[in-house]
């Protein structure tokens, strides 16, 4: 029964007009499981997923450490990394690098938006796209449920104390609320900039995933309908 939901899905998915791919993008607070969220709805409605990918391409392409592109792609230059550079000039340089990664980020995904249909997770995809009328999605979570997800996770975080976690979770929402401003003045996790925000707070997020689906489904024929 499994396969022929994911067959039916991908048909609907498949049978649209135009030359418009139907594109997901998730915003989500660090700990919320917003890649989860990603991967399986990807897998529900059988298009591509991106999310990693994009990190290894861009490694590929630029020579530079997948941690530093990573640091970058979704905040911006990370505010402590003056404090690392021994001279101007080789502050200099991490800006520069800083300039790569992003121009080279945003063709990748818009390469990648041009493809087919699919769910992009995170790095601005939602600006980048919008050219592309994607669907925003912005998944959130209370604090302990974040925390917990991040120890369950057996992510690095979990050797941190719940204070130090909670303190770097609010640091990298924070760059990455001053990320999206930079990038146009968007106000990133404000429920308006959104089609539709999810609170995974003591949620099994494979439960939500099929109702899900279904509403992003209709969401996408309705909107066709109206064109």
């Amino acid at each position: 029964m499994r396969s022929v939901i994911i067959t039916i899905t991908g048909l609907f998915f498949g049978s649209k007009g135009g030359n418009m791919n139907r594109i997901i993008t998730i915003s989500r607070e660090f700990g919320s499981g917003g890649r989860e969220v990603g991967k399986r709805l990807a897998d529900e409605l059988g298009i591509a997923y991106y999310d990693k990918e994009i990190i290894q391409e861009m490694t590929e392409k630029t020579g530079l450490k997948a941690e530093y592109i990573q640091a970058v792609s979704e905040r911006g230059m990370p505010p402590y990394a003056f404090q690392f550079a021994k001279s101007f000039a080789v502050y200099s340089q991490m800006n520069r690098n800083q300039t790569e990664i992003l121009v080279e980020q945003q063709k990748i995904i818009k390469e990648l938006a041009q493809k087919g249909d699919c769910v992009i997770v995170g790095r601005g995809a939602n600006l980048i796209l919008k050219d592309y009328q994607p669907m925003n999605l912005f998944i959130y979570a209370d604090m302990a449920s974040k925390m917990r997800r991040c120890r369950e996770k057996g992510s690095k975080e979990e050797k941190l104390t719940d204070k130090e976690m909670e303190n770097q979770m609010k640091q990298i929402d924070k760059q990455r609320k001053k990320y999206h401003e930079i990038l146009s003045g968007f106000e990133w996790g404000k429920k308006e900039n959104y089609h539709l925000c999810i609170n995974t707070s003591d949620l099994e997020i494979k439960t939500i995933i099929p109702s899900l689906g279904a509403y992003i489904r209709n969401w996408f024929e309705r909107r066709e309908k109206q064109k």
